[in-house]
This record gives C-alpha cells, structure tokens and sequence, in this order.
C-alpha cells in the first residue's frame, strides 16, 4: 500500500516553518509499517527547498527513510505539467475532517485490527491481544475515553 503523510501538524507538533515536536509514536509507527508491511511512505508536504531538506533530514536521523518525497515515484521528476496529486492509497493528515487520530490508532486502523471509523456511529473494535507498546498504548487511550464518557453520564 502506498501512504502519503504530511510532515507539520502530523508527524511533528505544527510548529512551521520550525520543525516541532515529535508527535507520539509516530515515526516509531512509520517505521514499523515499512518494516513489517513492506508500505510505501511518501512524504507529502507544503514544505519546500531548505525546509523540505530540514524535514526530510529529521527523519532520517531518526531512522524514517521515505519511498518518495512530494511525488508518487522517486524517479518522477516534476514539470509544470506534472499533477500535483498523489495516486496513493491513503493519507495521514492532521487537516483530515475529523482532525488528527492517534498513531495508536492510525496503525491499528492500518493492519486492519480497528474497524470503527470516526463519527459512525458505535466503534466496532476487533479485540486482540497486544503485541507490542503503541497496542497497549492504543488500549490504554480506548479505556481513558470510556472511563470518561462514563464520568461525564
């Protein structure tokens, strides 16, 4: 599967033209999802230039190498008839209409272990047992947001 994510605001805090915060797990997450399900991550940012070279070298030193970097293929090269949309077969972004999910979630949602989706209604959740942290952090999350639906009844 090919995954196109943004840079600021979801794999870092939105801090631009900084670079923030390492958000939560998420290029642990990336990283795991090349890895063990042989994805394809292309980076898919506002970001250009220096900025661009900035974000991309962030995440190298942290291990995260992308398929691709604001284009579909690493051999593409852009000409001003090039389409600047991505043939991808999802997008990470914290400007999605339900706002940013958790990286626990994201990969969860991913591997086909969560199968509710953001304001359908009753989540419809595949329990398993955890393999690794992000789940436990993942159930963790589900059980803090029951806990507090129960307070606020």
């Amino acid at each position: 599967m090919k995954i196109a994510v943004d840079f600021d605001g979801t794999i870092v805090t939105h801090e631009y033209p900084a670079i923030g915060k390492e958000r939560p797990f998420a290029i642990d997450v990336l990283k795991r999802l090349q890895r063990e399900e042989k994805h394809q991550i292309i980076l898919w940012s506002v970001r250009t230039g220096e900025l661009l070279d900035e974000a991309v070298a962030y995440c190298k030193e942290r291990g995260l190498e992308f398929y691709a970097v604001n284009k579909n293929d690493p051999e593409e090269e852009y000409t001003p008839d090039t389409p600047r949309k991505l043939n991808v077969d999802m997008f990470i972004d914290d400007r999605d209409v339900h706002g940013m999910a958790d990286w626990a979630y994201i990969y969860k949602k991913i591997k086909g272990e969560e199968t509710s989706s953001f304001g359908m209604g009753e989540p419809q959740r595949v329990r398993r047992k955890p393999k690794n942290i992000i789940l436990r952090f993942g159930e963790w999350l589900d059980k803090l947001g029951d806990e507090i639906d129960k307070r606020k009844r």
